[in-house]
């Protein structure tokens, strides 16, 4: 896979950018290229940004990733033509909004007649159900990240602990539940994409499909937030499904009130009521304890940072740190530490 990734106006913003900027961080070897017009001649992380596809062409791109998220999930004219330019020149596109691209008659044609893939990461799976319970015979260790709020690095704090628990050598894998978390893998579901009653299900076949896949500690990509009233729909259906034995809570340092949500203000519980909530809506069949605070501290210089992890450590009794600023070392040991004090209650 070669990518040239569509981040046209968006190639710098955090949010609006998040699919292009999380493959850019955990598939760096296979970006060759990024479109942006506003940036071109700028390079992003040693990679090269071109203002239009016939540019890029000289990197020799396989596949064109949609690496934004646009107003309302569809797309303006202007992508539709940086679209077809893809497909004409043969380039395979990949495909995260709620939009499918393949359901357009004009680009499918256009994509049939130049032998190129249209691939939808959000379309779930035909032949998904409800929940089975078959995610209580995985072994293993199951561990979800759940959050404060949407978009607040769930998907990150998933993906460094994975990456750090490998390196200690643990059967780690990382279980994608959205469409970045699926461009970085390779694999998974959307689980925002699924009707409401195969929610459970989707994330079950997941966590299966993680333990097939040779995983012994699994780390779900949490979605949403439990007080969030848009999307908590999709982060309850998500928890039970997955039935995870830990919970990391992930927060974002100064977020006080959550966002993207009418009707405001509404304002975000403390880390300590967070973790009660979180605790207590597990299901009864399998209970999940927090073991871990991570935060976002991105807004803050190091020496705020420092102090506001310290601060999360002293409110909620629990090691707290960031892990992509200062590593995900105390996280993961957290992690370890309980799996190893379950086994121990286990054989006693």
């Amino acid at each position: 896979m070669r990518y040239l990734i569509l981040a046209e106006g968006f190639s710098a913003d955090p949010h609006y950018g998040k699919t292009a900027r999380g493959v850019l961080r955990y598939r760096r070897a296979d970006v060759v290229a990024i479109l942006d017009s506003t940036r071109a001649g700028e390079t992003e992380e040693g990679v090269p940004i071109v203002g239009a596809v016939a540019e890029a062409m000289r990197y020799a791109p396989t596949t064109a990733l949609v690496g934004v998220a646009t107003q309302g999930g569809r797309f303006p004219p202007a992508w539709i033509e940086i679209l077809r330019d893809c497909i004409a020149n043969g380039i395979d596109v990949e495909n995260g909004l709620h939009v499918f691209l393949s359901d357009d008659p004009e680009l499918r044609e256009l994509a049939e007649g130049n032998g190129v893939a249209l691939r939808d990461l959000r379309r779930p799976p035909a032949d998904l159900s409800t929940a089975t319970g078959e995610v209580f015979e995985v072994p293993g260790t199951i561990v979800l990240t759940v959050g404060s709020d949407c978009a607040i690095g769930k998907m990150t704090v998933s993906l460094e602990l994975d990456l750090e628990a490998r390196r200690r050598g643990e059967r780690s894998i990382f279980v994608p539940t959205g469409q970045t978390g699926i461009a970085i893998a390779g694999w998974g579901i959307a689980v925002d994409a699924v009707v409401a009653d195969f929610i459970a299900g989707a994330a079950e076949r997941l966590v299966v499909e993680g333990a097939r896949r040779g995983g012994d500690l699994l780390w779900v990509e949490g979605q949403g937030s439990l007080v969030h009233p848009v999307y908590s729909g999709v982060t309850l259906g998500l928890y039970h499904g997955s039935a995870p034995h830990l919970l990391v809570l992930c927060h974002e340092s100064g977020r006080d009130e959550v966002e993207g949500a009418g009707g405001g203000p509404h304002p975000l519980p403390s880390l300590r009521e967070l973790v009660d909530l979180h605790e207590r809506t597990a299901l009864p069949r399998r209970p999940a304890k927090v073991v871990a605070v991570a935060l976002n501290t991105r807004a803050l210089d190091d020496a705020a940072a420092r102090a506001a992890v310290e601060a999360a450590a002293e409110e909620t009794g629990l090691p707290a740190d960031d892990p992509v600023r200062f590593g995900a070392g105390r996280l993961v040991d957290a992690v370890l530490a309980a799996r190893r004090a379950s086994a121990a209650r286990a054989e006693g």
